[in-house]
């Protein structure tokens, strides 16, 4: 595809020859010649002298290069929309395989795909143009919604509502026992019987080998548009907000409100019964022990402001000669004191 019609699809400004042929998108680290790549990190614009690719997805107020380039706010966003053009994940198989197991109940939509052994047991309700991949469960009397595409070893436990264009990817556990034991006193536990749900809004996407718990009463909501990548751990009755993005290894405990457009990275853990405000921002492998108020960015244990934790992280390396330094100071002053 040339680079004139790919700058007209992505709406970006063109400068440089538009005739140059693009065969792949690829990050700039291992691009070469037909290759188009980008640059949204400033830290990459060394590679911008070096680097064969043919042509490059930048931003506007970036100077003149010596390769053709597309111009835009978002770089990275023309980037991901551009890997779209060379790139279309193969199709499922059409239809219901034979050895689907599928209960007599189950209301099935238009042009749905159901891959081999699939188990959907009584009460399911699974709308039309959606794709369940191979040896998928979907318990009974849950619901899946519109296009949505559940990938193989995927779970939906009983009664889970899954809306529409969601994407489950492989492994992940929808509607799990919440973690709820109530301790008797001879020091064994009764567990709590989770008859709650779990719930999912649309255009949710829950990575691999994720688990949402479901509630011992009431429900557990991811709400429109979040994004939830691998391995992460969603306790009963939370609550994920709108366009809210989870990375890798986040934990949740039970009963966390988390607002909309939050964003919380890897390995970030939250306690139970907390609320996190609109907009947050939480750093890689941040502790949160309090509830956050909107539009904070916080990072370290116990989360505290960004810039603060910046501060002391820079400080933490140089206590021990700082210590040693505080104690000789006390020394000096206890002798002073002594000699009076």
């Amino acid at each position: 595809m040339k680079l004139v019609e790919i700058a007209r699809r992505l709406n970006c400004e063109l400068r440089g020859g538009g005739d140059v042929e693009i065969s792949r998108v690829i990050g700039i680290e291992k691009a070469g010649p037909g290759d188009l790549t980008f640059i949204s990190n400033r830290r990459y614009f060394p590679y911008l002298k070096t680097t064969k690719a043919s042509a490059v997805i930048l931003s506007p107020e970036v100077e003149s290069i010596a390769i053709p380039s597309l111009r835009t706010s978002n770089p990275y966003l023309a980037f991901a929309r551009a890997i779209e053009f060379f790139y279309q994940p193969p199709a499922p198989e059409p239809g219901i395989h034979p050895s689907a197991i599928i209960h007599p109940s189950v209301k099935i939509g238009e042009n749905v795909n159901i891959g081999a052994h699939v188990v959907l047991q009584q009460g399911v309700e699974i709308g039309r143009d959606v794709s369940i991949y191979p040896n998928c469960t979907v318990y009974s009397y849950a619901r899946i919604g519109t296009g949505s595409v559940l990938h193989s070893n995927a779970v939906v436990r009983e009664y889970v509502q899954i809306g529409n264009h969601c994407v489950i990817q492989n492994g992940a556990i929808l509607g799990g026992d919440g973690f709820g034991f109530a301790p008797i006193g001879d020091g064994t536990y009764h567990k709590i019987v989770q008859s709650g749900i779990v719930v999912l809004e649309d255009n949710v996407e829950v990575g691999s080998n994720t688990t949402i718990d479901r509630a011992a009463v009431g429900e557990t909501r991811i709400r429109s548009g979040a994004k939830i990548d691998n391995l992460v751990q969603i306790g009963h009755s939370s609550d994920v907000g709108e366009n809210t993005v989870l990375a890798a290894q986040v934990g949740l405990a039970g009963s966390t409100v988390v607002g909309k457009n939050v964003m919380l990275a890897g390995q970030v853990g939250v306690a139970g019964h907390l609320r996190i405000g609109d907009r947050v921002i939480a750093t890689a492998q941040t502790g949160i022990p309090n509830s956050v108020d909107h539009d904070k960015i916080v990072s370290g244990y116990p989360a505290i402001d960004n810039t603060a934790w910046r501060k002391a992280s820079a400080v933490f390396p140089r206590l021990p000669e700082i210590q040693r330094r505080l104690r000789a100071l006390e020394k000096i002053v206890e002798d002073l004191r002594k000699k009076r």
